[in-house]
């Protein structure tokens, strides 16, 4: 395995650890039920995940980004290394390796943007230690990390914690979210952000509101987090801050008509979050 030099400089603000998706996508008219075979009426191959989904979004908000993962040694991870470097993202520490495929995600999207996925992490779950260690002077002299969980937890943590100690602010997004989450997580986490469902699995409240948004972001304050932010789809978003008590709730404009809850890929462009 090697590492892909972009050709940037070493130094970025933002750098994200975390995994890189190619996602299949087929738009329907309805999902099909089990067993049945449907026709798509359009398909397509985009860049997902959602680690590399914030490190280009971060770069196209005017940040300078650097991306530590792993893809496979094969067309898909080759293609995912350019569409970095396109997205002005440095890609030093972006490793292929031929023991397993580049991550993927199946996806089929209806008319009313509804979706299922099926993902196979693939060579995500193979950044480790090492890999974290040829990258630890790109980590500890950025300004904020990002670590999420569709790699290993146990690189995340790593991750989080190598910044932490260099003083770097970190922020994690617990997704896809798991109940049995490590402890560690929570104390290492400057700003801890999670959509309702992760925020329940996390906390076992039910979360039908902004306002049990902010008891499950209090409970996670207390877990160790300086700030906790719970995303709420339509009802925006509710902000729990250790030093400043009580829930803030903050409402965003309503989309009428959504396109697809999971690929902005209309509005965005080539890299489509997944």
């Amino acid at each position: 395995m090697a590492a892909c030099a972009a050709g940037l400089q070493a130094d970025s603000a933002v750098v994200v650890v975390g995994s890189c998706m190619t996602d299949l996508v087929s738009l329907t008219s309805r999902l099909p039920k089990i067993g049945e075979t449907i026709h798509g009426h359009k398909f397509f191959i985009g860049f997902g995940g959602k680690g590399a989904n914030q490190c280009v979004q971060a770069a196209r908000l005017g940040a300078k980004t650097s991306m530590v993962c792993k893809v496979g040694k094969d067309s898909f991870g080759s293609d995912y290394i350019e569409n970095l470097k396109q997205n002005a993202i440095s890609t030093e520490f972006m490793y292929q390796t031929k023991d397993a495929s580049t991550g993927a995600a199946s996806i089929i999207v209806n008319n009313e943007g509804q979706n299922i996925i099926v993902i196979v992490a693939g060579a995500n779950l193979l950044l480790n230690s090492d890999d974290l260690r040829k990258a630890a002077d790109i980590i500890s002299r950025a300004r904020v990390i990002i670590c999420q969980l569709e790699i290993s937890p146990a690189t995340s943590l790593e991750a989080l914690t190598m910044a932490r100690k260099s003083g770097v602010k970190t922020l994690f997004n617990p997704a896809p979210a798991t109940a049995d989450l490590d402890a560690q997580f929570y104390t290492v986490s400057d700003i801890f952000c999670c959509n309702e469902t992760e925020a329940e699995i996390l906390t076992e409240l039910t979360i039908s509101n902004p306002a049990a948004a902010g008891k499950a972001g209090s409970m996670l304050i207390e877990r160790g987090c300086k700030i906790v932010i719970i995303t709420l789809g339509a009802e925006g978003c509710v902000f729990v801050s250790a030093e400043e008590p009580g829930p803030k709730h903050i409402p965003t404009q309503k989309v009428l008509k959504p396109v697809d809850t999971t690929i902005l890929y209309i509005s965005i462009g080539p890299q489509q979050p997944g």
